[in-house]
């Protein structure tokens, strides 16, 4: 676990996208730990009071804001930063969007639709019937990449970023491989709950501090980011077991879809959700799996959605 805090490290110290010519906001010995104050991915365009109308009023150049830079002594191309997560502390109030366009069925679901989430840190939140457990971490967590930028926050790559990874949470230790001077690490898009896919594009975004440490691993020369979890990772959606459906064909990005349009039209014909409802609800905590990759020319997709969520 994390040591306290040495430094925190504001969220108006934030940046939009990858730059390894961005000024480092601090630069830090390995082994320091930080509070990021980081912003939702949306930087606070949502409120309390909002709408599907405002959904169209979205910045997209300013999506995803991450805190940061941070510099750490010593870092060189080919070492590893190591962080580790510490606390998280949610701020309470979250959002879900349908966003036009985007998410794994925007051709099914054109129009926009929000859902504000409102609870206490450390209990389910609640949507109508439905109770989603929270699992806050980060989204988009990285380093600046070699190549001159700026680039978009929005694709993953290899020094990490927009990772979406549900299991960065807290206990984790991910490994990052360094590509500049200094490593330049940022974090932000925090998440209070999100299932493994992010189906509709969003989770429950949320403002957080994050606790971090962060540390080097010399020459460890990494091809891509790995990371260790401190224990089972889904254990707090397990209790009711699973309603689980599939797609199967030669295409896995297909079968995603299908698998993923399958539970939609269960869970909407089963609890009397509207669909894009369903939809956005089953982005916050339900996983899409690969089953079976094997078995040529066919391959299998499941869609798992947790039980306890509606019963």
């Amino acid at each position: 676990m994390c040591d306290a805090p040495h430094y925190t490290i504001h969220n108006h110290q934030m940046h939009y996208g990858w730059d390894n010519a961005f000024r480092p906001v601090q630069t830090i010995a390995p082994g320091t730990t930080l509070l990021f104050q980081c912003n939702d991915a949306a930087g606070g365009h949502f409120h309390a009071g909002s709408t599907a109308e405002d959904v169209a009023t979205l910045d997209f150049s300013k999506t995803n804001p991450v805190t940061g830079p941070i510099a750490i002594d010593g870092a060189e191309p080919g070492d590893a930063v190591k962080v580790t997560f510490g606390g998280f502390t949610p701020s309470g109030l979250g959002w879900t969007a349908n966003i036009p366009g985007f998410g794994l069925l925007a051709d099914q679901f054109p129009d926009p639709a929000l859902k504000m989430w409102s609870y206490t840190p450390g209990t389910p939140a609640l949507w109508g019937m439905a109770k989603v457990p929270l699992k806050p971490f980060t989204g988009t967590i990285g380093l600046a990449p070699a190549e001159p930028g700026p680039h978009s926050i929005v694709p993953p790559r290899r020094v990490g970023g927009n990772l979406d990874i549900r299991d960065l949470s807290e206990g984790s230790v991910l490994y990052l491989p360094v590509e500049v001077a200094g490593a330049l690490f940022s974090v932000g898009d925090t998440h209070a709950a999100q299932g493994d896919g992010e189906i509709c594009g969003t989770a429950i975004e949320n403002a957080m501090d994050v606790v971090l440490t962060l540390d080097l691993v010399k020459g460890a020369n990494l091809k891509m980011p790995r990371f260790t979890t401190p224990g089972p990772v889904t254990r707090h959606l397990d209790a009711a077991g699973y309603e689980v459906t599939t797609g199967v064909g030669p295409d896995l990005m297909e079968g995603a879809r299908m698998a993923v349009a399958e539970m939609v039209e269960l869970l909407a014909a089963r609890h009397g959700l509207p669909p894009v409802e369903a939809y956005m609800l089953a982005s916050t905590c339900g996983d899409l799996r690969i089953s079976e990759i094997v078995d040529a020319p066919n391959w299998v997709v499941s869609f798992y959605f947790p039980r306890v969520v509606l019963a």
